[in-house]
């Protein structure tokens, strides 16, 4: 699947990974719009990288997608991936209190907002020619860290829901790719987990992007770049010891 003369929307575009894979698409001469929510970094993006469209949009709010749908096929026809990058993560201790409406949070933005991305568009995704849908989720998917269970749980929540939306699709021309990203040098990474990712390297978002698009083009369902493939085996092989690594950094710092 080439990934070129295409038009493709990206949530969570703004910044990070999102705002790398619209800069390399572009250059491969696709037509790429970026959605955010802060009409600020919208504008600052499509500053920033020369033919980027962007559209003010919140993945959260069912109202917003039906509202970008209409905008983004009216404007966009030939509109024929939609790649589900939007997300939040945060450090959580469960043992605090914490307001039940925030708690959940990230599952509305990583999973929620994913989930009904993906039913808007389909009927028009459908009708365009070897379309894709691309679901970010993330190596955490697969083994948490526990410092960010509502992150992990939603990234788990994406891998299951890619798989089932796969087999759904079966034979109505829409591919269905999960990209899980490792650790990647961005502000989600580091941001609220500055003591725990302390000393860590984490991959440049071109590298990830790069290996994004080639494992794209190589027609992988699932792209697991680095570390995140080294977690789906540790998954099956040994996930108690998997997860008590994971456990430690919250404890350590690293």
């Amino acid at each position: 699947m080439k990934l070129a003369d295409r038009t493709i929307l990206i949530t969570g575009g703004t910044s990070g990974i999102g705002l790398e894979l619209a800069r390399q698409l572009i250059a491969l001469g696709n037509t790429v719009i970026v959605t955010g929510r802060d009409q600020a970094k919208v504008d600052e993006a499509t500053r920033d990288v020369a033919g980027l469209q962007g559209i003010v949009s919140d993945v959260s709010d069912p109202a917003a997608i039906a509202a970008l749908y209409s905008d983004a096929t009216g404007r966009f026809p030939a509109l024929d991936v939609l790649v589900n990058n939007a997300g939040i993560m945060r450090n959580l201790d469960l043992n605090a209190g914490r307001d039940l409406v925030d708690l959940t949070r990230e599952i509305e933005v990583n999973l929620m907002g994913p989930i009904r991305m993906a039913q808007q568009f389909l009927p028009h995704l459908k009708t365009r020619p070897n379309a894709l849908i691309v679901n970010v989720s993330s190596g955490l998917a697969f083994v948490p860290m526990p410092v960010s269970p509502v992150y992990c749980a939603t990234k788990a929540g994406m891998h299951s829901f890619s798989q089932s939306l796969r087999v759904q699709l079966r034979g109505s021309g829409v591919t269905v790719v999960e990209l899980a990203p490792p650790g990647v040098e961005t502000k989600l990474f580091r941001g609220e987990f500055e003591k725990e990712t302390k000393g860590m390297k984490a991959m440049d978002p071109a590298e990830l992007v790069r290996r994004t698009i080639a494992g794209i083009e190589a027609g992988k369902q699932e792209i697991r770049p680095g570390q995140s493939n080294l977690l789906k085996a540790l998954s099956r092989l040994a996930p108690e010891v998997a997860l008590n690594q994971m456990a430690k950094m919250g404890q350590t710092g690293h």
